[in-house]
């Protein structure tokens, strides 16, 4: 006989992860698995470092205060003491995008599907920016890896229909 699995919250970090993108990916109720998303984005802006913990407060804390040259700094720093950490890179990609470089966005976007390929708020970043520049081929493509992670998700359902549609129609 198996033994039950552990709740989530008594997993590693990494563990828990998994465990919840496991269940993101085969739940069907779409507000169950926003909250289950909900509870996943929470958990990769934890850091387990008080240090760059205490930078990500300080660059969002910059950003609040349209302060953006300190928030990249702070950013910056937490990327270069803890490289492997997802959040620092994701705040980044988002703090570029909203600066208007979608270039420098979509190199850190690049940096968090390096370290987590299923950071499915990475790869929707990547699909914005991808329609923005009317790349449609290639933001399909992002959809379809973004709904094999978190299915239930109707807007990118949605998006997806429309994009199909929009493809499609550019063909005839």
């Amino acid at each position: 006989m198996a033994s039950p699995q552990p709740p989530a919250a008594d997993l590693e970090p990494t563990e828990k992860i998994d465990s919840l993108l496991s269940r993101l990916k085969r739940e069907s109720d779409p507000d169950k698995a926003k909250s289950i998303a909900e509870e996943i984005q929470t958990d990769w802006t934890r850091s387990g470092s008080p240090t760059v913990d205490l930078l990500l407060q300080w660059a969002a804390e910059a950003v609040e205060k349209k302060n953006n040259g300190a928030a990249l700094d702070f950013l910056d720093r937490a990327t270069i003491i803890d490289p492997d950490f997802t959040g620092s890179w994701h705040q980044r990609a988002t703090l570029h995008y909203t600066m208007g470089d979608p270039r420098k966005a979509m190199a850190d976007i690049n940096e968090v599907l390096k370290r987590e390929p299923r950071h499915f708020g990475a790869i929707a970043g990547m699909v914005a920016i991808l329609m923005e520049a009317e790349q449609d081929a290639a933001a399909q493509k992002a959809l379809v890896q973004y709904l094999a992670i978190y299915p239930a998700d109707k807007e990118a359902r949605e998006q997806m229909e429309k994009l199909s549609e929009k493809i499609a129609g550019s063909r005839t």
